[in-house]
């Protein structure tokens, strides 16, 4: 590979945000863990799918934010001249269509839970995410992913809603966080986010209704949900020490560059909260495997940024 071609690549990657891919996996696998069933081959190609999509919105944002960037962050891979607009835009919507294909492929409630979610990416990058519904859709699309999991396992949704929401919430606060990431938030919001994560290790302390089944006239676990709690305490608190570090340092000096940490941090711990969701579940194995892409975000992390 020539140095152009590298180069070529290392622009990609930092459009896309290479290590924030690393996220999305475990919104399917905690989505998957709350219903009865197994994950199997569909799962895969509801992963594939919400991969797509959130690469789109990755590609989109670029695109839609390039005079911005140009103002505010040049050295970004469209202002600096190293991808061109259009490549970004048709990237966004092959990206699109393709996360759609898949979402097909996972079966037709897969489709039924992916459409909203794609409108939904669009939505946010094309005009919400100026306005203050902006955290509030970008919210609604991180929850959608994990009922993606859900649909294409059982094509129910409503065992993961209380998943959905612990999320969803999650992604509420790091997006109204980084509202003002290059300008430096307030310590107020950072305070905000801070008190959310406690909120939120607290809510990962109680049981999942959604995966319960009747055997008879009691109600047992669907997947082993006693065993998995040692599991889900220990990536609860995974979560707590990702998050809640660099949103304390944003309280208490909300500079641009603590700021941006404070985001970064939020973004890494979406992955030990979804792996806490799928132990809260009952679902250790995919628990597992969702931690297991924690240190292979970091690593990416440190070449490219997350935000």
């Amino acid at each position: 590979m020539t140095g152009e071609e590298r180069e070529g690549v290392a622009a990609w990657a930092e459009l896309l945000r290479l290590p924030a891919l690393f996220t999305v996996p475990g919104d399917v696998l905690a989505g998957a863990a709350t219903v009865p069933g197994r994950p199997g081959p569909h799962t895969l190609w509801a992963i594939a799918s919400s991969v797509c999509l959130y690469e789109a919105g990755m590609a989109l944002n670029d695109w839609a934010d390039r005079a911005e960037d140009a103002a505010e962050r040049p050295h970004r891979p469209l202002p600096s001249g190293r991808i061109r607009p259009t490549a970004a835009l048709t990237a966004a919507c092959a990206l699109t269509a393709t996360g759609l294909a898949f979402a097909a492929r996972a079966g037709r409630p897969a489709l039924a839970v992916a459409a909203p979610l794609a409108a939904t990416v669009w939505a946010y990058d094309l005009g919400l995410k100026r306005t203050p519904a902006g955290p509030a859709a970008m919210a609604t699309a991180r929850a959608l992913d994990l009922l993606l999991g859900a649909a294409t396992v059982s094509g129910r949704v409503r065992p993961a809603l209380s998943s959905a929401t612990l999320l969803g919430t999650h992604t509420l606060a790091v997006t109204t966080v980084s509202r003002h990431e290059t300008r430096g938030g307030s310590p107020l919001t950072a305070l905000t986010a801070l008190a959310t994560t406690g909120a939120l290790v607290l809510g990962l302390g109680r049981r999942c209704s959604g995966t319960e089944v009747s055997v008879g006239a009691r109600q047992l676990p669907a997947y082993g949900h006693e065993p998995a709690r040692p599991l889900r305490a220990a990536l609860a608190v995974a979560y707590a020490a990702t998050a809640a570090r660099p949103y304390f340092h944003a309280v208490l000096n909300p500079s641009p560059p603590l700021t941006q940490k404070a985001v970064g941090g939020g973004v890494r711990a979406t992955i030990p909260l979804q792996a806490a969701l799928s132990a809260r579940a009952g679902a250790p194995v995919s628990a597992l495997i969702t931690a297991a892409l924690a240190p292979l975000a970091a690593r990416f992390a440190k070449k490219v940024s997350v935000t």
